[in-house]
């Protein structure tokens, strides 16, 4: 036992009505799920705390019940800040109701707050979010009409615009870590990833708060390196000892000691995997990586399938893939192991990834898409009453030197094969991607043209390129009718000029 260890019920108690909250975790990975769970069970059982504020830059949670679903109680909340709500439906659905107030930023300007929290500034200074849904000549953010609170502004430095959104209070931070020692310092060895434990933790900590840190097992003290520990005990309150089943290394896996590093994955024969659309889409994905070793971030979705494909084409060594909450290199994982990854170079934390992508260092973006406007702006975070949220999406496609969209041509039911080099549409989707005008821009295609930033749309049918005057039809599969399977499955005709057949390796059963 060491004097900061409490039971997570104790630590349930020390949030008080009406404080404003930080809890760690991404996706799956590094969630504190045994003080989230205690804090649902107070609630149920007596009504507080109430009226919280919970800052977050992507909402973990399993799509179900863990995570910050286990928070989404009316009354409970007031209001959120956060990235991404996609895999934390419960909430996003309070959100979109309006029974809170809501507001959506993109997941790096979060987690550079966290930072600047810490540092005692007033506001994130950034170009990320300007001409998108974020930018308050648009939406501010705002999920709801019941958010009315301005917390983003335009303002022009030195002759160029910036946003600046406005910092908060941290009232308690409740990060996550594999080991406490007896003096209370908390280390990650067995973390899949570092994320933003620390600068959470200092958020609160200067802003006169408190730091609870659940862990899965206490240590002697001083018997941690002080290269291994993360979070200083200076800067810690409270230590919960969690139960195996609420501290498992990601919701898709228990532990690996592949996804931290601890040790390598062997080699082993590449299983080809089976030719689809979505396989057709990664791979004519995969020929625009910079194969001169550049830095690339894939997406979540469609866009994983482009790291399978450089693994079966044996390419991995050639590129550095990367993802947001901060793997540099390896294989990046899919699923609810989403943004950890086998054989990684290194683990740096989420706002250290993000100063890399804001700054321009990814040589290539692949992201999906959901609705693509005739000007060639994007949509991945709202649909009616569904929310996903931006996540990194908005910072790394308005950042990257290079950006390839890419998904299905239609949605819902989709039905395709490859029979003889050529794509087969056995069914069509019901809904149609390509539109007039997207419900929410996440991505302005205005913008990137003024950037003259090369910008792409895969689909597993054709290949558009953005141009001043629009979308242009620049690639079409073998087999597909213009008209019939590409134009009258549009809302709006594309610019059409020189139309190249896409490349027929990609259509081959066997590697490209």
């Amino acid at each position: 036992m060491i004097k900061k260890q409490i039971t997570a019920q104790a630590a349930a108690e020390l949030i008080n009505c009406g404080d404003t909250v930080t809890i760690a975790g991404f996706v799956g990975v590094g969630v504190p799920d045994e003080i989230l769970l205690a804090l649902e069970n107070r609630f149920k059982e007596h009504s507080k705390p109430t009226d919280l504020t919970l800052l977050f830059a992507a909402a973990p949670g399993d799509g179900k019940d863990r995570g910050l679903n286990r928070l989404a109680h009316a009354g409970m909340l007031r209001r959120t800040i956060g990235g991404h709500y996609g895999l934390a439906p419960k909430l996003g659905k309070l959100a979109t109701s309006g029974e809170i107030q809501a507001y959506n930023f993109p997941q790096g300007v979060i987690s550079h707050m966290y930072r600047d929290i810490a540092a005692g500034k007033p506001g994130t200074l950034t170009r990320v979010g300007i001409d998108t849904f974020v930018d308050p000549r648009i939406e501010g953010g705002k999920i709801n009409k019941q958010t009315i609170e301005d917390l983003v502004e335009v303002v022009t430095i030195s002759g160029e615009e910036m946003l600046f959104y406005k910092t908060h209070k941290v009232d308690v931070a409740i990060i996550r870590g594999t080991s406490a020692d007896a003096d209370g310092n908390i280390s990650m060895e067995r973390e899949a990833l570092r994320i933003d434990n620390l600068s959470q933790a200092m958020a609160a900590k200067n802003s006169g708060g408190v730091v609870i840190a659940q862990v899965e097992r206490i240590v002697p003290a001083k018997t941690l390196s002080p290269r291994m520990v993360e979070v200083p005990s200076a800067m810690i309150d409270a230590i919960v000892l969690a139960k195996p089943e609420n501290h498992v290394q990601t919701y898709g896996t228990v532990y690996s000691p592949y996804l931290d590093g601890q040790d390598r994955a062997p080699s082993k024969k590449i299983e080809i995997t089976p030719l689809d659309a979505r396989k057709v889409i990664a791979r004519r994905t995969a020929l625009e990586l910079p194969f001169d070793g550049g830095v690339v971030n894939l997406g979540i979705g469609v866009p994983e399938g482009v790291a399978m494909v450089a693994s079966e084409q044996n390419w991995l060594e050639a590129v550095t893939l990367t993802a947001e909450p901060g793997v540099i290199g390896g294989q990046p994982s899919s699923g609810l192991d989403f943004g950890t990854a086998v054989n990684t170079d290194v683990i740096i934390t989420q706002s250290q990834q993000f100063d890399f992508y804001d700054g321009g260092g990814l040589a290539l973006a692949v992201l999906g898409m959901a609705e693509i406007s005739i000007m060639g702006d994007v949509n991945v975070s709202r649909f009616g009453s569904r929310l996903p949220g931006a996540g990194g999406f908005i910072n790394i496609s308005q950042s990257a030197q290079k950006v390839i969209f890419c998904g299905t041509f239609t949605a819902g039911g989709l039905k395709t094969s490859i029979e003889d080099g050529k794509l087969v549409i056995l069914k069509e989707g019901s809904s149609t991607k390509f539109i007039r005008a997207v419900q929410q821009v996440t991505f302005s295609g205005q913008r990137a043209v003024s950037q003259s930033t090369p910008i792409l749309y895969v689909t597993e049918r054709c290949v558009f390129e953005l141009r001043p005057e629009g979308l242009a039809l620049i690639e079409i599969a073998p087999g597909i009718d213009l008209e019939n399977d590409i134009l009258a499955q549009m809302d709006f005709r594309p610019v059409i000029g020189d139309v190249k057949q896409m490349d027929r390796r990609i259509f081959q059963s066997e590697l490209m």
